[in-house]
């Protein structure tokens, strides 16, 4: 990884977090369309806080984009103009409030078909014979692609709910995608997720812990897409890595989302319907408040997401350990979903005894 590489990661860092400090330092002008209230079924901050700091990340991108060498500023300069219709659909709802659920899906599926055409960011392998087959032909491989990087896009959104959660999950997926590049001598993708990276810590200094910005759905939407992106690329550019290996960097977001579906499916909701049911909330619930309970509300809210930041960091480091084994992956994945149910049970039946009698679900009334 070249010096121009980490001078670039270095600028995208200091430009998202002044351009972050400098929306918190003057919400008095703009908060009328950019601050996020307090009331809604999934709100657990205490202040009406600015919900734009995608646009912190953003711009960190595209200013350390020209001063990349030609490799890497190819490949970044391409995934930023596919996130094009991700990041304006969630930035658009960041400051309207009026674009439906669907329209953003529809966009960060477009993000990732874009991906696929200009980024040739294609899932073709999975290492599996029968799904490989049909991932050779293109049109297959152009909705697998286009649904794995909308539902990366729409996990991150789903896990932006505490203070530092999103950017440190996004973080540690960054760090798992960038080993494995790395190790694989692909400098290029690796430098990408070092930029990346810098971008997400720059906003997540003004985040984390005290919460005074939010990505907002445009900067979870846009990390969440550019997050899926390089894992694709990850498995495509480095043949001797598995898939696998990639997926576990992302699988903490991965499993909520579909952990999420699931539940609002069984209930008979919408696939987007909000609810207070993520395992976030109840670590939140379960663990930080009775164990936090002298801290203040925004410690506490803070306090979820090292908890939170485990949880994620032990696929990614199975993604790194196993890198050229799919079977292992595939068994790691498999226990680690076994794992997050029996966890996500538990916390739901208030006690850690598998026979507690499961109480009504918290949040099920009139947010279900």
């Amino acid at each position: 990884m070249g010096e121009q590489a980490v001078s670039a990661a270095r600028m995208a860092g200091v430009v998202a977090f002044a351009t972050c400090l400098l929306i918190v330092l003057t919400r008095h002008w703009h908060g009328r369309f950019t601050l996020d209230g307090t009331q809604g079924v999934q709100k657990f901050h205490a202040a009406p806080t600015p919900r734009i700091g995608g646009l912190g990340v953003v711009l960190g991108l595209v200013i350390s984009h020209n001063v990349l060498a030609p490799a890497v500023s190819q490949i970044l300069g391409v995934l930023l103009l596919c996130a094009v219709p991700a990041f304006f659909s969630g930035l658009g709802e960041d400051l309207t409030r009026r674009v439906s659920v669907r329209t953003r899906l529809l966009a960060t599926l477009a993000s990732g078909a874009l991906a696929w055409w200009l980024a040739d960011a294609a899932l073709r392998r999975l290492d599996i014979p029968v799904l490989d087959s049909w991932l050779a032909w293109a049109p297959v491989s152009l909705l697998f692609t286009a649904f794995a990087v909308g539902g990366v896009a729409n996990a991150i959104n789903i896990v932006d709910g505490f203070n530092g959660l999103a950017a440190g999950i996004v973080l540690i997926a960054l760090a798992g995608l960038g080993l494995l590049a790395q190790g694989a001598g692909d400098t290029a993708v690796a430098s990408v997720c070092l930029v990346v990276g810098a971008a997400v810590l720059g906003f997540a200094l003004v985040n984390f812990p005290l919460g005074k910005i939010f990505l907002g759905d445009g900067g979870a939407y846009l990390l969440g897409y550019l997050l899926a992106a390089l894992a694709v690329l990850v498995s495509t550019r480095n043949p001797q890595i598995s898939p696998w290996a990639a997926l576990m960097a992302c699988a903490y977001p991965i499993l909520e989302v579909a952990f999420s579906v699931v539940r609002r499916v069984r209930r008979q909701l919408p696939a987007g319907h909000p609810d207070r049911l993520h395992l976030h909330s109840l670590i939140n619930r379960r663990i930080i408040r009775k164990r936090f309970a002298p801290l203040s509300a925004t410690l506490q809210n803070s306090a979820v997401s090292p908890i939170v930041w485990g949880l994620a960091a032990a696929p990614a480091a199975c993604g790194l350990l196993f890198r050229d084994s799919t079977p292992r992956l595939m068994t790691a994945t498999l226990l680690f979903a076994l794992l997050y149910a029996i966890a996500y049970l538990r916390l739901v039946r208030f006690s850690w005894s598998w026979r507690a009698r499961r109480p009504a679900l918290p949040g099920a009334v009139n947010s279900r």
